[in-house]
């Protein structure tokens, strides 16, 4: 097949990105011709809460990668639609994870379309987690303009029906592959090493970015419990700030945890999240609300066991008991999961059991849900 990948791709970064690159590897390796097409201006930088929106990564070997969305203006809407509609291709796949996209995204499928083409979108979220005027109307444009869905949460699965009731549209989950791009595992040393932390400590890792809906402030508030300090464990947080710093500072003074709180607080570089992951004991994700979390399959990649919270699609990836631990989004059942596993041993257990759930994250289940080859 002929395919084309519409979305975020190098220079951008961040997770959307780095799923539709993996995506298109995945696809050649199957034989397929693919093409990604990417934007001139992803978002004006008075809506990006970041600090920059591009990758220092280099960029990715063996991708052709095309430049010419930009999410603005409608007339490279209308000149990307009749780029891809002469490419001719079988297939385009379409990340949505912000109804902000879906004016230029929708216009761009809408002028592609051509017989014989099939347009499937991959929704990461379809209504945010943090709402904004006209996320609805948006997300209806965006809907209409695609022939399938593959979800990667079944909430979202459920989502889609606000705007297709009918179901005249056909719709598949197919949880989130593995991040397995990321380098290889480190040795505990050597990963503490590099961060320049001791190794007579246990470390939580919070991962990505710091939004309020992370549930990051939970996550302090558990860290400030006293077994966990008795226990000699530290919290590194490891991602940018996408909003105002100063509440988690000065929580973090309010409870005394300056020294037991590692602040990494730029944006990690692909080339750098495996020490992170590799110094951790354990990966907390205390979000509030949740559809799916590309973080959770990093954790699985590096064979690290979880403490989620029960919210949207994380208790379907983190098996309670088996993988990591599911529970309330509230600090005192953090603490509590947090406080189990350091003293009951429960490291090799959730391990073996990362490694068991692990097996099912292909991307060639990916590709088979995208290609109409599973059946929701």
């Amino acid at each position: 097949m002929k395919i084309i990948i519409l979305g975020p791709a190098w220079p951008y970064r961040g997770g959307i990105a780095a799923f539709s690159e993996r995506l298109a590897r995945q696809y050649q390796q199957e034989g397929h011709e693919v093409e990604l097409v990417t934007f001139t201006l992803q978002y004006p930088k008075f809506l990006f809460p970041g600090k920059t929106q591009y990758s220092t990564d280099p960029a990715p070997e063996g991708l052709s990668i095309k430049r010419m969305l930009s999410s603005v203006n409608p007339f490279s809407w209308l000149r990307t639609g009749c780029y891809v509609r002469r490419r001719r291709p079988d297939l385009v796949v379409s990340p949505f994870w912000l109804p902000f996209m879906a004016p230029s995204f929708g216009t761009v499928l809408r002028v592609a379309k051509r017989k014989g083409m099939r347009r499937v979108a991959i929704l990461h979220n379809l209504i945010p987690h943090e709402h904004r005027f006209g996320d609805k109307p948006f997300a209806r444009y965006f809907v209409g303009s695609n022939d399938a869905f593959v979800t990667l949460s079944r909430s979202v699965l459920e989502d889609i029906d606000r705007f297709d009731p009918q179901h005249r549209r056909p719709r598949v989950y197919s949880p989130h592959p593995l991040y397995d791009h990321y380098g290889a595992a480190l040795e505990r040393r050597e990963a503490l090493r590099l961060l320049g932390l001791p190794e007579d400590r246990r470390y939580v890792l919070f991962f990505g970015f710091i939004r309020d809906y992370k549930g990051l402030d939970l996550l302090l508030d558990a860290m400030g419990d006293k077994r966990l300090e008795q226990l000699g464990t530290r919290l590194i947080v490891a991602g940018e700030f996408y909003g105002d710093p100063k509440p988690y500072l000065e929580q973090i003074e309010r409870l005394g945890l300056g020294e037991r709180v590692v602040l990494h607080t730029d944006f990690i570089p692909d080339s750098e999240v495996n020490r992170y992951f590799c110094a951790a004991d354990i990966v907390a994700q205390p979000y509030r609300s949740a559809t799916q979390s590309g973080v959770s399959q990093i954790a699985y990649h590096f064979e690290k066991p979880m403490v989620v919270t029960r919210v949207g699609g994380l208790p379907e990836i983190v098996p309670d008991g088996k993988a990591g631990f599911v529970v309330d989004p509230e600090p005192q059942a953090i603490a509590d999961a947090l406080v189990r596993y350091f003293e009951e041993d429960w490291a090799q257990r959730l391990t073996d059991g990362v490694r068991d759930e692990k097996r099912k994250y292909g991307w060639d289940k990916m590709t088979a849900a995208i290609n109409g080859e599973t059946k929701a």
